[in-house]
């Protein structure tokens, strides 16, 4: 835990950085390697020791395997964080059943990009419900659609990170698209579309 602050504190006389991003989802080695972001309580001594060192505003970025990210949300709001990141990677696996071995070097990785963004989906629309912060919302997104679902369950903003590796225009063209497609679908405002989602639509 200390380790953020520090990390925070080395940070504050840098120039160029808007904000920092305390990625919750490590592991705690000195409680037995329990992760930051799965207990409510350790999540917001995380983020109020940094909230402590910082002058810059803090997102937090939670874990995706948590039963309640609506409590860890609160919780990291309640300590002072500015916003959240939803959501970090989720543990996965790839084998090769001739070598018997696994084929990203690791014997686990995270899983990121496309077949992630409905399971994200949900945990976005969930953190979002729970606290007052903005929600930046991020898992799978590659297209201008992908970017206005997250927005219409709660999201204020979103950031691209699989599509990038794919294509590094990514960014460029969902912008370019984003246009295309608000225009054609008369939405003169994206902050129109947060947290519009009907839960009792069919």
């Amino acid at each position: 835990m200390e380790e953020y602050a520090e990390v925070v504190r080395h940070l504050e006389g840098a120039e160029g950085l808007a904000a920092y991003e305390l990625n919750i989802s490590c592991p705690n080695v000195a409680c037995g390697g329990i992760q930051f972001g799965s207990n409510a309580q350790m999540a917001a001594e995380v983020v109020a020791a940094a909230r402590k060192v910082s002058r810059r505003p803090l997102w937090v970025k939670l874990s995706p395997n948590v039963a309640d990210i609506g409590a860890i949300a609160k919780a990291a709001e309640q300590a002072g964080g500015d916003a959240l990141t939803v959501a970090n990677t989720y543990p996965a696996m790839s084998v090769d059943f001739r070598s018997r071995r696994s084929r990203i070097g690791n014997p686990t990785g995270g899983l990121s990009g496309r077949a992630i963004k409905p399971i994200t989906l949900r945990l976005v629309y969930e953190a979002s419900r729970a606290g007052g912060i903005p929600v930046i919302g991020l898992g799978g997104i590659d297209t201008a659609e992908d970017v206005l679902e997250y927005f219409v369950v709660g999201a204020s903003a979103v950031q691209v990170g699989t599509a990038n590796f794919a294509d590094p225009n990514s960014c460029v063209r969902i912008i370019a698209d984003l246009e295309k497609l608000c225009t054609s679908e008369n939405i003169h405002r994206i902050r129109d579309l947060r947290g519009t989602f009907n839960a009792e639509s069919h």
